[in-house]
């Protein structure tokens, strides 16, 4: 779910929380290797990184009043770049510095799932 649906202050504290899960990752990768903890880190910035700039595009956006249909376009152009970035920073992680693709992939998972289960758990806790 994208962090439009939801308050700029739950939007924070979700981004927040996937960093939180991916530096600590990248931590923990730390004790085994600088490499893996590298690669932690890098997949982890590439599910991070772009849903922070979609927050700050659809926070700008939500800023103005547009018109009905022009909602519906910014939130699929956020989304469209959203994924392309996502894709270069992993074809970069990947390619260019050659990432340890365990590492990589699971703290990319990681941070994924905490964009799922965090707005659930951020709700019980505000009714």
């Amino acid at each position: 779910m994208s962090v439009s649906l939801y308050s700029g202050k739950v939007a924070r504290k979700l981004l927040f929380l996937q960093l939180m899960t991916f530096v600590l990752i990248s931590a923990a990768f730390g004790l085994k290797n600088l490499e893996w903890s590298g690669s932690a880190l890098a997949g982890g910035l590439a599910a991070w990184l772009p849903n922070a700039l979609f927050m700050l595009f659809a926070l700008r956006h939500q800023a103005q009043t547009p018109a009905p249909g022009r909602v519906a376009w910014s939130f699929a152009i956020g989304e469209g770049l959203k994924v392309m970035i996502t894709i270069v920073l992993l074809i970069v992680a990947l390619g260019v510095f050659k990432a340890a693709f365990v590492p990589l992939g699971l703290t990319y998972l990681a941070v994924l799932v905490v964009q799922i289960v965090a707005p659930a758990v951020l709700n019980s806790y505000r009714n």
